[in-house]
């Protein structure tokens, strides 16, 4: 028997293909079921929905369950269509009629929206605590190799010097930019839309303030129609959020492939970190750089495929919103993975040194020169085309010097402030905020 269920059963085909990958999914939401529901009830209790002693058992059992999912011992039975029938079957089997009175005041529209937003929070959490280790790696290997220089390349022509101290800061601060984009999706998730039921509201006089400060979010989601209407526009904007970080791995990635390969032979690695070939016994294969750029740029087109998926939806639940959650919940781990690999190889890069020596890389200087003549007192179109046929008549000649001083060059790469912009981000998710109002909750 479904929640929703009268006298008639659904066709067996209808179920199977309704339901889909739906328990499966609900598996990364159970936990926040639960304190969806301890929020709930607490509020029912407070306008007199619920009795004291009713609040009281029924808390003890949702508490019960959330330690079941924590410890990893909980699963939704054969015959249980989603999470909050399995929560209400497990109330109702120990509790009887108490257990059905959960419900009261709510529908499974607003259960979906507060378990995927409570879900959404916390991975966000998760991801931003996964990204900062993964930051101070990159700033410590910028100023670790702040004098080694190699090519600056556009359009994949050399171009200027660089330093891996500048690529290992310019992905940390990419990073600042990112956790940015998380923070306007962390926003926009950490609203309430519980008590929104099925969209239109409830003529119970329940207290939905309430339930946003038990649940410790910033704010509610007020008009029930926008609550509803939020469903997948949340998504949208987390997915972009993940897409941004995923970018940047990505570039990130190409570029090691690149600088692994022999013909720059700028960096190696372990032979432990890399695999081999069937058959060439030389090979040393960038495999996990590989992995990586492909695993992002799937994510990178998560925003897309949950904007397609809701395109001309009207307002109003409908049943294409429950598949947004099949690829955008694994995805977390997924990019919490590839972070975890790419912190692992770069922690462990060896990188040549004297790269720009080679003789191949002496037209990275031609600015060089140019500002030289410059600060003669040349003006730059003289000087740059002075050199210009220095090297038109093979005559050009250089230094491999470099004295670049402003902030965010080779000479100063601004690490401290970089480091700082990033502490203000993470601080401004007030993260403890939501610690302390679910472990109130969980008391």
């Amino acid at each position: 028997m479904k929640l929703w269920q009268k006298d008639k059963a659904s066709l067996k085909e209808v179920e199977t293909f309704t339901v889909g990958k739906d328990r499966e999914m609900d598996m990364y939401l159970a936990a926040f079921d639960v304190l969806g529901s301890l929020a709930h009830t607490t509020m029912l209790e407070r306008v007199g929905l619920l009795s004291k002693d009713d609040l009281s058992v029924l808390k003890t059992e949702l508490k019960s369950i959330y330690q079941q999912i924590q410890s990893g011992d909980f699963s939704l039975q054969d015959n249980v269509e989603d999470i909050h029938s399995q929560v209400e079957l497990l109330l109702t089997e120990k509790l009887g009629d108490i257990g059905k009175k959960i419900h009261s005041a709510r529908s499974r529209n607003d259960q979906v929206l507060v378990d995927v937003k409570l879900f959404l929070r916390n991975e966000i959490e998760e991801l931003v605590n996964a990204i900062q280790p993964f930051f101070q790696l990159l700033q410590q290997q910028s100023e670790t190799f702040r004098n080694h220089l190699l090519p600056g390349y556009t359009h994949l022509q050399i171009a200027m010097p660089s330093s891996f101290g500048l690529w290992f800061g310019a992905y940390a601060e990419s990073l600042v930019d990112d956790a940015i984009t998380l923070q306007a999706a962390y926003q926009v998730v950490n609203k309430n839309p519980l008590g929104s039921a099925a969209g239109y509201g409830s003529s119970f006089p329940i207290n939905r303030t309430l339930t946003t400060q038990l649940l410790g979010f910033a704010e509610l989601n007020y008009n029930v129609v926008y609550a509803q209407m939020g469903r997948g526009k949340a998504e949208r904007i987390t997915a972009q959020a993940l897409a941004n970080v995923a970018d940047t791995l990505a570039r990130l990635s190409m570029d090691m492939t690149l600088y692994l390969n022999q013909n720059f032979d700028f960096v190696s690695f372990p032979t432990e970190l890399t695999t081999g070939s069937s058959i060439m016994p030389h090979k040393k294969n960038p495999d996990v750089f590989e992995l990586i750029r492909s695993h992002c740029n799937r994510i990178k087109a998560l925003p897309n495929e949950i904007t397609m998926m809701t395109t001309n939806l009207p307002s109003g639940y409908h049943r294409d919103l429950q598949l947004l959650k099949e690829h955008l919940f694994p995805a977390f781990q997924t990019l919490k993975d590839c972070i975890g690999m790419a912190s692992l190889m770069l922690s462990n890069i060896s990188i040549k040194e004297n790269i720009v020596v080679d003789e191949k890389y002496k037209y990275i200087f031609s600015v060089e020169e140019v500002n030289k003549l410059v600060l003669q007192g040349i003006p730059f179109r003289d000087a740059y085309k002075q050199v210009g046929l220095a090297i038109e008549a093979n005559q050009f000649t250089y230094s491999t010097e470099v004295n670049h001083t402003h902030e965010g060059s080779i000479g100063k790469l601004c690490t401290a402030e970089i480091t700082g912009m990033m502490d203000k981000v993470v601080k401004g998710f007030e993260f403890e905020k939501v610690h302390m109002a679910i472990g109130s909750l969980l008391v």
